[in-house]
């Protein structure tokens, strides 16, 4: 049961991010996520159907990767999700005092572009496996479970 609960704590680190903090911000701070929005999208209700579904990438793909319901696929759009918006609301190129030395507003925006691209591979990572062979089974399968909680008796190494 000890493999169980750490499989689920991983999980849950993993999707920590989206459910509940992010997900539950756009709803609590809905002003604040139109600003930022708006940074990126000019169109108002363009961008409300952005947050809108941004919310519902964020609670309905974290709660499959936590269930093991399809979380492969789950996954892969939550990497999707994490790459697009570094590069939407992540653009540390386009801010005029990046460098990568000294006290600037451009590398924390950096930081933040590469933790969305690592948390990217994670989610890779749980769709694809940790092989080659993980791909070939996800381009087949790509709606299977991965069986996060299923526990294998016997010598399997």
């Amino acid at each position: 049961m000890f493999g169980v609960g750490v499989a689920f704590a991983v999980r849950c680190l993993l999707v920590g991010l989206f459910l509940p903090f992010s997900a539950l911000d756009k709803v609590l701070n809905f002003k604040q996520s139109m600003a930022q929005a708006s940074l990126a999208i000019a169109n108002r209700a363009f961008a409300i159907v952005l947050i809108a579904g941004g919310f519902c990438i964020e609670v309905l793909m974290s709660l499959a990767v936590l269930t093991g319901i399809a979380d492969r696929l789950a996954a892969l759009i939550l990497a999707g999700y994490c790459l697009v918006t570094a590069l939407l609301w992540k653009q540390f190129w386009s801010k005029p005092d990046f460098r990568l030395k000294g006290e600037n507003s451009g590398r924390d925006v950096f930081w933040d572009f590469l933790k969305n691209v690592a948390l990217a591979g994670g989610f890779l990572l749980l769709t694809f496996g940790p092989d080659a062979s993980g791909v070939e089974q996800f381009l087949h399968h790509p709606l299977a479970s991965s069986h996060p909680y299923k526990i294998v008796r016997g010598d399997t190494l």
